[in-house]
């Protein structure tokens, strides 16, 4: 039976997830919806595609990351729902700000902002879940939860390319704002859900934490990751790498189709949301059913899948970039997502199963700082980086793309690899 507070049910415990699910979809809308704008912001603010990467990854990357930190104290130490829902309102007032922007500057500011909100998200919601579910559900609902990124950043292209197909170009009324670009229109409406989104998630009942002592000190926390610090790095960084990989993928595709195939941007937009709503779901699913089947028996399980995932996900990658055809490429897409996607869902529970309940909101912020800074921080900018300084030229987004991501899956495996041994004296060591 869950593990749940007092009154509660396990119903309960599946509508919070879902809850949870919602606000995290909204994350990904809010943060995605730029990668199909690429083409009228850069014309309108005169950008690079250095400068591009920089609303899309670093920038945001860093402060939605070391933002986790001191974020992942308090949600082992306040209660979490009301935590959660003043930054959902944050980052919706920031993304709304990004359509009210008159230059390069409040642009990136407005970004960071989005940042700073949406670092509570992930670790409020694994700290949530692993009061809210026993343990032999956390990988079923971890991946559940993980399914939101995909349908989030699906949705961002859907959404994109509905507006862009249905916006004339130039600047449109919009009422008091005056005009505005059909870009910026689209940021001002995925904003709106957020105030009500945010309402939603402060009515979730706080759960009796499963270790219901005090949360230790800052020492005995140090203490606690010194002492599995081989493990623990060497997963962050697999799920990390791949997560670069995916990055990379999500932030260029469009614009590599356009380049690429002169694919408009509405249609790129529609066929890669189907993609990554429906390969993104299958892949992390897969990964939180297989890795709850498979450790009962291996208590290493869940990084195997993670090494095959990645090992599926990267010859897949090559041939979709390097296809003839624009139909060619989207369909070996498919695979290059579901495995890429099987690799990053392998990553929470694997983390979960060797954190005690009271450290996970600082496990987990951990994580989401290693997944942002190298995946959202390195991935799209070391494609524009090669594009623009070593090609020179924008045309060869594709190889840019080939290269960033066979060298993060290649690091990706190995990372994997060098977990296993210690992973396992550490999952050995939880269980005693």
């Amino acid at each position: 039976m869950e593990h749940e507070s007092s009154g509660s049910t396990a119903t309960y415990s599946w509508y919070a997830l879902g809850v949870l699910i919602a606000a995290y979809i909204l994350a990904f809308v809010d943060r995605q919806v730029l990668n199909l704008l690429v083409a009228p912001i850069k014309r309108d603010l005169h950008l690079s595609d250095v400068q591009i990467s920089l609303l899309q990854g670093l920038s945001f990357a860093l402060f939605l990351s070391f933002g986790g930190l001191p974020i992942g104290r308090l949600i082992d130490t306040r209660p979490r729902p009301r935590l959660l829902a003043a930054c959902i309102a944050l980052w919706s007032v920031m993304t709304a700000g990004c359509g009210l922007a008159a230059g390069y500057a409040q642009f990136l500011l407005c970004r960071i902002g989005v940042g700073v909100g949406e670092a509570a998200m992930t670790p409020s919601a694994y700290s949530l879940i692993g009061d809210y579910f026993e343990d032999r559900r956390q990988g079923v609902a971890m991946a559940l939860y993980s399914v939101g990124a995909y349908v989030g950043s699906g949705l961002a292209l859907i959404i994109g390319a509905a507006v862009t197909a249905r916006v004339p170009a130039g600047r449109i009324p919009a009422g008091p704002l005056g005009t505005r670009a059909g870009w910026q229109l689209v940021f001002l409406l995925v904003a709106l859900p957020g105030l009500a989104v945010g309402l939603w998630v402060a009515t979730l009942r706080e759960p009796a934490r499963r270790d219901a002592a005090s949360p230790p000190g800052l020492p005995l926390v140090l203490r606690y990751f010194r002492g599995r610090a081989r493990a623990l790095v060497a997963v962050n960084l697999a799920v990390a790498f791949a997560a670069m990989a995916i990055q990379a993928l999500s932030a260029w595709l469009p614009s590599f189709f356009l380049r690429h195939f002169g694919l408009p941007t509405a249609e790129t937009g529609r066929m890669l949301g189907i993609i990554i709503i429906t390969a993104g779901a299958a892949g992390t699913v897969s990964a939180g059913l297989l890795g709850d089947r498979l450790a009962v028996a291996r208590p290493d399980a869940r990084l195997h899948v993670l090494i095959g995932g990645a090992v599926l996900a990267a010859p897949c990658a090559l041939v979709a970039l390097h296809a003839a055809n624009a139909e060619a490429a989207l369909m070996w897409l498919v695979p290059t997502i579901f495995g890429l996607t099987l690799a990053i869902g392998s990553g929470p529970a694997t983390l979960q199963q060797v954190t005690p309940p009271a450290m996970r909101g600082v496990q987990h912020a951990v994580a989401v700082l290693a997944v942002n800074l190298i995946g959202l921080g390195l991935g799209p900018t070391a494609v524009a980086l090669i594009s623009d300084r070593l090609f020179r030229d924008e045309a060869r987004i594709g190889e840019a793309l080939a290269i960033t991501v066979a060298a993060a899956l290649a690091l990706s495996i190995a990372a994997a690899l060098m977990a296993l041994a210690p992973y396992r004296r550490a999952r050995a060591a939880a269980v005693a």
